[in-house]
């Protein structure tokens, strides 16, 4: 799939949109080189990266990579061609073109970036123009010992949580296995398919397999989940109209049968697959450590040794 949020994508837990100004900046949207090219965005001071600052002399660089403008599948064909009139704001045939954080300007018949100047305009890697949707499945157990029980971290005492980790080929970092949303794809579909495909190896198994794993993820997939985010991703490969947008959910194996059951496996995006012990030590790409983070909030689980740091809602 095309590259997912899950390797690039970073984010700030704060309130990022009220109706007056957007009291979140960018940061990994305003990044030199763009990801996969030698192209420098125009820079853009603090202070003007909110649409509402004036700024009349703002002259942001035009980039659209090679890739997306050969017409992949996953793409948008340019604003000007002939024949291309999207719906932005709404459901656009097979492509949602809603933002899951409102609704956002389009200006000149392009979108524009809800959280702000990024110094770059046209595409960049994203294929469509305004949001870019993604899902990032967050698959959790208990760490068990060898009789079964759960084991608890020996300092803070809470039961320690694992999650299914990818490592991502394009990057090289640990991340959830996430990806595209499909035209016409429903969410809990994409969530579903992007972990067979990255942690289960899905596309290189055989029909006869294919549909025993399907039956295993069945209960996994179908009983209560967790929705930890939705909304704007900071990203590198954001530009002023388009940007990466994600839903995170979390599928907790309460009792770890599902999950014991299936043969972990790389595949598609994936290096390596395997099972991580969930801690604030972890390392991976930031949006992915908060995502882990308010999953064990939600658990009880360990993540801290520092009582301190904690967050209380």
């Amino acid at each position: 799939s095309n590259l997912s949020a899950s390797c690039w994508s970073r984010l700030h837990p704060v309130n990022m949109f009220n109706s007056y100004n957007v009291k979140f900046h960018h940061s990994k949207a305003l990044t030199s080189p763009y990801p996969g090219s030698h192209i420098e965005r125009s820079q853009v001071p603090e202070d003007k990266v909110g649409w509402l600052t004036e700024w009349k002399d703002y002259n942001p660089v035009e980039y659209t990579a090679k890739s997306v403008l050969a017409g992949p599948s996953w793409a948008d064909p340019q604003i000007n061609d002939e024949g291309f009139s999207p719906k932005f704001n709404e459901r656009d045939g097979e492509v949602e073109r809603k933002s899951l954080n409102g609704l956002y300007v389009v200006e000149n018949g392009r979108p524009r970036n809800p959280a702000g100047r990024t110094g770059l305009t046209g595409r960049g890697l994203l294929g469509r123009w305004g949001p870019n949707h993604a899902a990032d499945p967050i698959v959790t157990r208990w760490k068990r010992d060898g009789s079964g029980n759960k084991v608890a971290h020996p300092v803070s005492g809470k039961n320690i949580l694992q999650f299914v980790a990818i490592k991502r080929r394009d990057c090289g970092e640990w991340a959830i296995p996430g990806g595209m949303v499909d035209p016409g794809e429903k969410i809990t579909a994409t969530l579903r398919r992007e972990f067979e495909e990255e942690a289960l190896n899905s596309l290189q198994k055989s029909p006869e397999e294919k549909a025993k794993l399907e039956k295993q993820l069945q209960k996994l997939f179908s009983q209560e989940h967790l929705v930890v985010y939705r909304g704007y991703v900071d990203d590198p490969r954001n530009t002023d109209n388009a940007w990466m947008e994600t839903e995170a959910v979390n599928y907790h194996d309460e009792t770890g049968e599902t999950m014991d059951n299936l043969p972990l496996e790389a595949g598609d995006d994936a290096g390596v697959v395997k099972w991580v012990d969930i801690s604030e030590k972890l390392e991976l790409y930031a949006s992915h450590s908060y995502f882990i983070k308010l999953v064990t909030e939600k658990q009880g689980a360990h993540w801290s040794e520092d009582p301190g740091s904690e967050c209380h809602e």
